[in-house]
């Protein structure tokens, strides 16, 4: 099998249409095999707030009770899933919408309640790499939603950037394997407000250096952590760029 291409996006793309079907048209067009991963966007958390249940977030990452995790799973594997699916398929990509479920293709475990109860948040266990192979090789293109299974009927809230990583370690048992994380803006930028201070490359040692004193942080923290993870586990490469013009080469490539 060729080189494969696994691409996440996140929320400020998924709640903005325009800029969402601009990435879906150009993600329909990369030639070979590849894989999309999306997070959920605000539209969880607006659902929640009309249904009256108290949203909480600790350091980004949301508080998922049982009545939170029916909400995300109806909007994240649910709606916009199938919004994705929708528009690829109307740009001529034949995609197919999983939660980790799905053929069993992602099962997670529930994260324990130590230091902080994050409730029905799951932690990634194992990718059916031969599910992935079965489905790229019938020529079909899985958009996976961020929420998984334990394999004994529960559903769990997972971190997409981690579905990401995940998925792409198992596509890498297929082939080699790229991941590209896109968001909002060009790459790691070393000021926030000036897109052309791209930093181009992030290794494990720099990545020290560059939490220490504040240029990685916030979620910016665990998607470096989860692209050097990656990369130290088997895939060829990763990058994290704008989700405008994936044909471009402009990003910050995150190596050893």
């Amino acid at each position: 099998m060729n080189a494969i291409k696994v691409v996440k996006i996140g929320g400020n793309v998924i709640d903005n249409p325009e800029a969402l079907k601009a990435f879906l048209t150009e993600f329909a067009a990369i030639e070979g095999p590849r894989i999309l991963v999306h997070g959920g966007g605000k539209l969880a958390t607006r659902m929640a707030e009309r249904l009256e249940l108290k949203v909480q977030m600790v350091d980004g990452r949301r508080i998922t009770d049982k009545g939170t995790l029916d909400v995300v799973t109806m909007v994240y594997a649910g709606l916009i899933n199938k919004q994705i699916v929708a528009g690829l398929q109307a740009a001529g990509c034949n995609a197919i919408g999983l939660s980790g479920a799905d053929g069993n293709a992602v099962t997670a475990r529930r994260r324990a309640p130590q230091p902080i109860d994050y409730g029905f948040v799951g932690d990634i266990e194992r990718v059916d790499s031969e599910l992935l192979r079965r489905l790229l090789e019938g020529g079909l293109v899985p958009v996976f939603s961020a929420i998984m299974h334990d394999g004994h009927g529960t559903l769990l809230n997972c971190n997409a950037d981690s579905v990401a990583s995940a998925v792409a370690l198992g596509a890498a048992a297929i082939a080699p394997t790229d991941l590209v994380f896109c968001f909002e803006k060009a790459g790691v930028l070393r000021d926030p407000e000036d897109e052309g201070s791209v930093i181009p490359e992030i290794t494990a040692e720099s990545y020290a250096r560059l939490k220490a004193d504040g240029t990685v942080s916030k979620g910016m923290i665990p998607k470096v952590e989860n692209a050097l993870k990656a990369v130290g586990e088997g895939v060829r490469s990763v990058t994290i760029r704008s989700s405008k013009g994936l044909a471009n080469g402009i990003g910050t490539v995150i190596r050893q």
